[in-house]
């Protein structure tokens, strides 16, 4: 949540040309993107401030915009202050960077369960394949009884 003066100051206009702007758009910031804060949650906001107070909003007649990540970004869309206009390109290439990622994870994910399939088919000769290796490699590990000579003499027979 950002109130409407931070807003405004982040985006380079005055409190008052952003809520204009907002009223004028009201169509755009349905209840989940803006609301305003009671008078009890205005005090326990200036309350929980420094010592002396938020002074953004001690006027009573008026309580401050309170706006959600989602209206803090329409509310960009709708300024005309260059910072405003910078905001909303960035957001607008986010879309479209996320967008080509989740098509690229895909595309991804498409390869990876045709190559699975493909081993799948070719398992049962790979699993007889490395059986084999493995036989093979025991064998080789444990090397042959070496040729013992009997003990005492032996005579070749002819």
């Amino acid at each position: 949540m950002i109130l409407d003066a931070d807003l405004a100051a982040l985006y380079g206009v005055t409190t008052k040309r952003l809520n204009e702007q907002v009223k004028r758009n009201s169509e755009r910031f349905p209840g989940d993107f803006l609301f305003r804060l009671t008078h009890a949650e205005l005090e326990a906001w200036n309350r929980s401030q420094i010592a002396t107070g938020s002074q953004k909003h001690r006027d009573p007649r008026f309580a401050p915009f309170a706006f959600t990540e989602h209206g803090a970004i329409m509310a960009a869309t709708i300024l005309n202050s260059p910072r405003a206009v910078e905001m909303s390109i960035y957001v607008v290439r986010a879309f479209v960077q996320l967008r080509e990622l989740l098509a690229s994870n895909k595309d991804l994910a498409h390869r990876l369960d045709q190559l699975e399939a493909r081993i799948e088919q070719k398992l049962p000769t790979h699993d007889e394949a490395i059986t084999n290796m493995l036989a093979a490699i025991r064998e080789l590990m444990t090397p042959p009884a070496p040729k013992r000579r009997g003990i005492g003499f032996v005579i070749a027979a002819d």
